[in-house]
């Protein structure tokens, strides 16, 4: 609470603050009392127009919110708007009161109550520049300074990320397949890539730029010596001859690159490098079939490079593999075929792993197809694997306990409902730090375990603690859960809490993922810590240059930042000076400048700064606040600001930022704004004395009025408000109302009215050029007696109009002409489009003068359309019977006859010889023209030819399909006419077809001139179904197109690379199991193969069936 004086007079409170509406009636108040024409507008009534008169506006002067008030105020800090009466002298100090240091305010301040108010400068962003923080994010964003290099510094024992390039074709799915790499590549295998190529000269070129086995090496060098969190392998990308904007598959990717490095390390002289890639990922499995009669066992080994391992719900790692090995017996029409017993025998065939590779990979079949829909869809099934696997009961023959002995060291995961959306991460553990790490893309993370690394962990305890049971205090075990959900429940939340309470009592782990769909697990031999490679000096080379090139960029951030921020501290204090002091406080002799509110709005929000970080002034326009006149608009007053000419000047001078200045309100936009609040102002009492003097007193002379001029002329704001005035009662949109073309008063009452002779008066005086029409006159007897005559009339024109229509009812009604009827002709559609509009409405419509058939010959009076060309006729010309046109002839004369006959109904020979050169003149002379579009069906003869039964209209267009008449020019295009129908008939354009004859239109900017489309020509429009997509959506739609397929990896090197032996131990499917797609079937063992090979996949058996 402050003290503040005040006089003990009995002056009453000042008063509250005006509505906006207020503010709005005084901008014109003067107009119709003090001022009646334009030369008498003052320059104090040209500032009131913008609410800047001290005297008329009542718009306050609203204090400065960002200065701060003192403790001891003699007065209040925001001046009132009005003359207010000084205090007495030797009253101020008569009485004291207390007032709140908050709420001391005659006028409440609001960014609402003060938008239009150009006395108010507070909400114009200053608080940008009060908190300093907020001031320097803002400076630095406006002064382009960039983002901090030192924020991609690597961490302290933490892997460097990889940017992700490889887009798959299934729309954003990405793979983390770098940081499968580093799964891929331990010790074992960077030493040899190192040392790949420096044997001899011969592989010199591997060191080149555009090697793919250097970059690779590049590649690791920088995972393993750079001083960056991220790397970039755009030249490995750019090496394999791929483009990054072209969606690829990432997992065929990883298969390809694999191969292209097995065939790059195959051309080593060492025998230890030529087998790297087949020694660390490579097993070798078996397929072996016993024959139950005589035991023989067939086996045939082969290489896997993964396991691939169906699974269900809630299913164990071990359980699945269990799956895959398991016995299958042949029985039944499955038998095997014994080349020992030479018969189909019943045997039992498996799957034996003979030899592990020290990487191991299991390739979770997560993605899988469904028949039904054509679709690939993603399994919501969870599987559960160990962090550590025993695979010594698994391996068939001779193998030492310790080398089935598996950790796992890499999970790849899938986040995302839908096969062709989502998001795919890895997590992966380092062997030198002993962690594992989350790779999201760029961004690597140390995690705890593997369950801290998503935002959900689900941590499932068998037994908790409390539990009744005795099993839950004998045995605890832990599964964690890798998810992809957005949120974590406090459930949840709590039994993660519970359960790293109890980690310390808990020895073995279970991990289950629902999104897990490859595992990657080292042999426990090589999960040992080994001293860091040394990269090749060539590559590297390319990471130190990298690394101090980054350096470099660090130092020259840090010095621009230095530099700015000792700017931003100087403009800082300039802009916080200015806008405290630059508003107006009332007084009259305190100069101000006239702005708009955006012009300072921009100043605080960039221009301030980049003038500060530049070398030349910026400019800041007010053209929002100017009329066409280049001068002030009082209609934009709202967007006005009155600042002080100090902070203008100091504006310029200090922050180099010039606002365009302007100090004249424009006068000739005033003026016309001025005439028309006075002409609502003398109309309104026009109105007023009219209404009181207008009313007819029968028995009394009275005039004749237009109703519909006088319901426009007493609105407040008529319509008819013009410039140049109001028109005249008798102006010609509204004489006829009253007088009739003859001079007289018109018949029709409906639209005139009488008013009293003072209101014609006072009509008179406003439109002194208005003429008279008395009650007394009579009804003009010219058009009394032209009405009795137009009586008999119309009764003749019905009467010819129903013998026309019964005479030609065939016509009229639009029926199929009977295949009887082999002499016919063609007549104009227009003429009979006016026909049958005469003959619905005779009394309405005019009848057609005359037949006229010339526009459909030559100049060597021969025909110039072609009568079985429909492109000719259509739109142009119908088809009648020989004697219809002898009835029409007969009514209406004209011609001349284009007479046409037939022998079967179909192709039409024409009376009058057709000339070729005319025609085709005519259909390619053209400027504009009406084509037809047709969709739907449309039979090639409209005429029924088997019987001439009526059809109804409503059948008749169905059959002949939708039809679309437009008007183009030659200049039209393709993509013109799409969207004409897109508006026409609702179909959108990217499911349009056109096609003119059996040529589609596909090309969206070929004009019609380019494409020699004739004159009302026919074009065919077929409607595409719209593709829908598969969407992150568990409800497929209802309605969608197969998807196809890209062209993967063509035209790269990967494409040209050799596959490597990298099939699966997948069970050779049953005959009941077995897709319908042909194949060379085996007769030894009744396998399944490709029509390409000429051996049994299987047995190698040479003998096939029939396919």
């Amino acid at each position: 609470m402050v003290k503040r004086k005040r006089d003990g007079s009995d002056t009453p409170a000042a008063p509250r603050r005006t509505p906006t509406d207020a503010h709005k009636s005084s901008f014109w108040g003067w107009v119709g009392t003090e001022v009646h024409d334009t030369s008498a507008i003052t320059p104090e009534h040209l500032l009131a127009t913008c609410g800047l008169s001290s005297v008329r506006n009542r718009y306050p002067f609203c204090r400065n919110s960002f200065v701060k008030r003192g403790r001891n105020r003699a007065q209040s800090e925001r001046t009132p708007p009005a003359k207010a009466a000084p205090p007495e002298s030797g009253k101020a100090d008569d009485v004291i009161v207390l007032v709140s240091d908050e709420d001391d305010e005659v006028y409440p301040c609001t960014k609402k109550k003060c938008k239009s108010n150009p006395n108010c400068l507070n909400y114009l962003g200053q608080r940008l520049w009060e908190d300093e923080d907020d001031a320097e994010e803002l400076f630095m964003k406006v002064a382009a300074l960039g983002e901090d290099p030192s924020d991609n510094q690597r961490k302290k024992a933490v892997p460097v990320g990889l940017k992700v390039y490889f887009l798959s074709r299934y729309v954003m799915r990405r793979e983390p397949t770098n940081a499968r790499n580093r799964i891929l590549a331990p010790h074992a295998m960077r030493m040899p890539l190192y040392k790949f190529g420096s044997e001899t000269a011969r592989f010199a070129e591997v060191s080149t730029p555009t090697s793919p086995i250097f970059q690779l090496q590049v590649t690791f060098a920088a995972l393993q010596a750079s001083t960056q969190s991220c790397f970039n392998p755009t030249s490995l990308v750019e090496s394999l001859q791929l483009v990054t904007t072209e969606q690829q598959d990432a997992q065929e990717f990883s298969k390809l690159f694999m191969s292209h490095l097995d065939a790059e390390f195959k051309k080593q002289s060492d025998p230890a490098l030529q087998s790297l890639l087949t020694d660390q990922f490579q097993g070798t499995q078996a397929y072996s079939t016993v024959c139950s009669n005589c035991q023989t066992i067939s086996a045939r080994e082969s290489d896997f490079l993964e396991l691939e391992i169906n699974f269900k719900n809630n299913a164990k790692l071990e359980d699945s593999i269990a799956d895959l090995l398991r016995e299958e017996s042949l029985t039944d029409d499955n038998k095997y075929h014994c080349s020992k017993c030479d018969s189909l025998q019943d045997a039992i065939r498996r799957v034996e792993l003979r030899q592990l590779p020290p990487v191991l990979h299991f390739s979770l079949l997560r993605f899988q197809y469904d028949v039904s829909s054509e679709e690939r869809r993603k399994s919501k099934n969870t599987i559960q694997f160990p962090t550590n696997l025993d695979m010594s009961r698994f391996i068939h023959g001779g193998f030492k306990p310790q080398q089935a002995m598996y950790e796992l060291r890499g999970v790849l995961l899938h986040k995302g409902k839908s096969a062709y959306h989502g998001h795919y991460e890895a997590q992966v553990f380092d062997e030198h730090t002993k962690s594992w790490f989350q790779f999201n893309d760029e961004d690597v993370t140390k995690i705890a375990n593997l369950g801290k690394a998503t935002k959900t962990v689900v941590i499932d305890l068998e037994a908790e603690e409390g539990d009744k049971k005795p099993a839950a205090t004998s045995r605890v075990r832990k599964r964690r859960r890798i998810d992809d959900s957005d949120e974590e429940s406090e459930a949840e939340r709590s039994v993660s809490r519970m359960v790293h309470q109890m980690r310390s009592l808990i020895s073995a782990s279970r991990i289950s993922s629902k999104d897990a769909y490859m595992l990657i697990y080292a042999r426990k031999e090589l999960c040992t810590s080994q001293e860091q490679p040394s990269p090749p000096e060539a590559a590297l080379d390319v990471v130190e240059q990298m690394n101090r090139t980054h350096e470099a960029k660090c130092a020259a951030f840090s010095q621009k930042e230095t530099e700015l921020r000792s700017r931003f501290r100087e403009t800082r204090r300039q802009v916080r000076d200015i806008y405290r002091m630059w508003t107006v406080d009332g007084a009259a002799d305190k100069p101000w400048v006239l702005v708009s509110q955006q012009a300072l709005e921009s100043w605080l929000e960039k221009a301030a700064i980049k003038a500060a970080v530049g070398s030349e002034p910026e400019t800041i326009s007010i053209a929002d606040v100017l009329c066409t006149h280049q001068l002030l608009d009082h209609k934009k007053a709202e967007n006005m600001k009155r600042i002080s000419l100090t902070a203008f000047e100091r504006i310029l001078d200090e922050t180099k930022c010039a606002i365009e200045r302007v100090d004249d309100i424009c006068r000739t936009c005033v003026e016309e704004t001025f005439r028309d609040h006075l002409y609502t102002a003398t109309h309104r009492a026009n109105i007023l004395a009219f209404d009181q003097t207008c009313k007819f007193v029968p028995g009394s002379r009275g005039f004749w009025t237009s109703k519909a001029w006088i319901k426009d002329w007493r609105t407040l704001h008529p319509k008819m408000h013009t410039e140049a005035g109001d028109p005249a009662p008798d102006s010609s949109e509204y004489a006829s109302h009253v007088r009739c073309e003859h001079g007289g008063l018109c018949k029709d009452s409906t639209n005139r009215q009488l008013i009293s002779s003072s209101a014609f008066e006072l009509l008179q005086k406003l439109y002194p050029s208005l003429q008279a029409m008395s009650s007394e006159m009579e009804i003009c007897a010219v058009c009394e007696g032209l009405e009795n005559m137009a009586v008999e009339d119309q009764v003749q024109i019905r009467r010819l109009a129903d013998a026309e229509k019964e005479l030609l009812k065939r016509v009229y009604d639009d029926d199929v002409i009977d295949v009887q009827y082999s002499r016919c002709a063609y007549i104009p559609e227009g003429f009979l489009r006016s026909w049958r509009q005469w003959i619905n409405r005779p009394t309405k419509c005019l009848r057609p003068d005359r037949i006229d058939n010339s526009a459909f010959f030559c100049e060597h009076d021969m025909l110039a359309i072609d009568p079985n060309c429909r492109t000719d006729i259509d739109g142009s010309l119908v088809l009648i019977m020989r004697s219809e046109w002898t009835d029409f002839h007969e009514r209406y004369l004209g011609g001349p006859l284009i007479g046409v006959d037939t022998t079967d109904g179909r192709d039409w020979e024409s009376l009058i010889p057709i000339c070729a050169d005319c025609r085709e003149r005519r259909l390619t002379n053209w400027t504009s023209t009406e084509i037809t579009v047709r969709r739907g069906k449309d039979p090639d003869v409209e005429h029924n030819q088997s019987t001439g039964t009526r059809q109804s209209r409503r059948l008749r267009a169905k059959d002949r399909g939708v039809r679309q008449k437009l008007t183009v020019t030659k200049s039209t295009t393709v993509k013109e006419i799409k969207v004409q129908l897109q508006h026409e008939l609702k179909i959108p354009t990217i499911c349009q077809r056109l096609f003119l004859g059996k040529r589609e239109l596909d090309d969206n900017t070929a004009t019609l001139e380019s494409l020699r489309v004739s004159a009302h020509a026919v074009l065919e429009l077929e409607q595409e179904t719209e593709v829908h997509e598969i969407s992150d959506s568990d409800e497929a739609p209802k309605r969608k197109r197969r998807r196809e397929e890209g062209g993967g990896f063509g035209g790269t090197i990967l494409g040209r690379s050799s596959p490597l032996r990298a099939s699966s131990p997948a069970r050779a499917p049953s005959p009941s199991q077995a897709e319908p797609e042909t194949g060379k079937i085996c007769a030894t063992c009744t396998y399944s193969n490709r029509v390409d090979l000429s051996q049994c996949e299987m047995c190698e058996n040479t003998v096939f069936n029939a396919s």
